[in-house]
């Protein structure tokens, strides 16, 4: 299996929102003992625990399924998971799908035209901005102090349940035990 956490590379993205998927592989990879495997054919970082894969694409979010396509096909890999934010669920909110659009997601829209629609999300929600015309600055925008407890328990429910996947449930079986759908107000409001 291949997880791949979405974000752009570089220490100015590291705490943006749209980083929350490397945040997740980060937090695994801190989790598990782990082979490092340099390939600059694969434009990413990309490590093994056990015999499953986890990426993190260095090639910026709009072009990230060039990274997830260049490690499937090599390792003839059939099963992909994303880890991405999600702007249509509250900060804090941990979904799964599998297939379905991309909703003007850049990371999914490289991922979709190179692989397929096919495989299972991990949505980690972020909230919105107030203002439509504040998306790109929003997602690209660091979390701030306020939020740093919920993102570790979202973070921490997103990784307890690539866990499961890792060890062989079902992907229906882990989002049914490990889907948050509900969370404060406090972490539901956008913080810019």
């Amino acid at each position: 299996m291949l997880f791949v956490g979405l974000g752009n590379p570089g220490s100015a993205y590291a705490q943006t929102r749209h980083n929350v998927g490397f945040m997740v592989i980060d937090e695994l990879l801190r989790r598990y003992s782990h082979d490092t495997i340099k390939k600059t054919a694969f434009q990413g970082e990309l490590f093994k625990i056990k015999d499953h894969f986890f990426l993190k694409p260095t090639t910026f979010m709009n072009l990230s399924g060039q990274s997830v396509t260049a490690v499937k096909k090599f390792y003839k890999i059939d099963d992909v998971v994303v880890i991405h934010d999600d702007l249509d669920l509250p900060f804090g909110a941990v979904r799964f799908k599998m297939g379905g659009g991309h909703g003007g997601h850049n990371g999914l829209k490289s991922t979709d035209s190179l692989i397929g629609k096919e495989y299972l999300r991990v949505r980690m929600g972020i909230g919105r901005p107030e203002h439509k015309g504040e998306v790109s600055s929003f997602v690209l925008g660091a979390y701030n102090t306020d939020q740093s407890t919920p993102l570790q328990a979202q973070i921490t429910q997103a990784v307890v349940a690539l866990e499961h996947l890792m060890a062989g449930e079902s992907w229906e079986d882990v989002a049914s035990k490990y889907s948050v759908k509900k969370v404060a107000n406090k972490a539901n409001a956008p913080i810019s």
